[in-house]
């Protein structure tokens, strides 16, 4: 595994493309198996993963990373997620990583407010 493509290293682009509400970059990174699970859906593919991202990220207001840890297969990063107009959420995102790609993601958060602010 090299630097670049350390489960650290992959977190980090994963949210500077949300940040940019640009995942082009992101692709590349994804395995073909590649499984999203979140509180609003599960995705299974890199087109599903993306397009699930692309419409958190079209909804994102803010998004500030709070901790990263990270070991040679997974990360997880605490973040606040400003959403919705809604109050800001805790997340918490669990990366794995196999060979170098994103193999897994799972995200669980409270949704209540989020949903409360899109009624």
């Amino acid at each position: 595994m090299t630097e670049n493509t350390s489960p650290r290293r992959l977190a980090e682009i994963y949210f500077a493309c949300w940040e940019a509400k640009d995942f082009a970059p992101l692709r590349a990174h994804l395995a073909p198996d590649c499984v999203f699970r979140g509180v609003f859906g599960v995705a299974h593919g890199p087109d599903e993963f993306l397009q699930g991202l692309g419409g958190m990220a079209a909804a994102t207001d803010s998004l500030a990373v709070r901790a990263r840890v990270a070991d040679d297969t997974d990360v997880i990063t605490w973040f606040d997620l400003g959403m919705g107009g809604a109050p800001v959420t805790a997340v918490a995102n669990w990366t794995h990583v196999v060979d170098g790609l994103i193999a897994e993601v799972n995200v669980t958060f409270d949704p209540r407010e989020i949903l409360a602010a899109s009624a």
